[in-house]
């Protein structure tokens, strides 16, 4: 059985453009404003900053989700041949439907706000995984 080969500068790239792209879209004169009130923020409460260890987690999650993706798309890659970038961008978008938008779906409607946050949550996702299968797909492992 193979190991799937993969790129790990393309990773690292991607678990950084995931947090500049959460930076950029959850700004106030983004669409933060427009997700603080769905999701029932104030701007005395955002200003009081998260707990110290979210945003480490928040990188080992985006750096985990790169990892993955990564190796599914190599996966993709062996099984279909073809164009690595396509492949990537393919296989990107049908984890993000089918992992983590659906999961996202089921969680909001157990959620008191209802489906409020949901489409901040998704279009944040789908650009980040976007960004993501970009920079993997065109940095393929050597």
């Amino acid at each position: 059985m193979d190991v799937p080969a993969i790129n790990l500068w393309a990773v690292l790239l991607a678990t950084l453009a995931a947090m500049v792209i959460g930076f950029v879209y959850y700004h106030p004169k983004v669409l933060g404003a427009a997700w603080m009130r769905a999701i029932g923020h104030t701007t005395e409460s955002v200003s009081r900053g998260p707990k110290p260890w979210v945003y480490p987690l928040i990188i080992v999650c985006a750096f985990v989700t790169a990892w993955v993706l990564a190796g599914a798309a190599w996966i993709s890659q062996e099984f279909y041949g073809g164009s690595f970038l396509l492949n990537t961008l393919i296989t990107g978008w049908i984890l993000f439907v089918g992992f983590t938008l659906s999961r996202v779906i089921v969680h909001d409607a157990f959620d008191p706000r209802g489906f409020r946050v949901t489409p901040h949550t998704g279009f944040n996702e789908l650009l980040i995984i976007t960004a993501m299968a970009l920079i993997i797909g065109v940095w393929p492992p050597a």
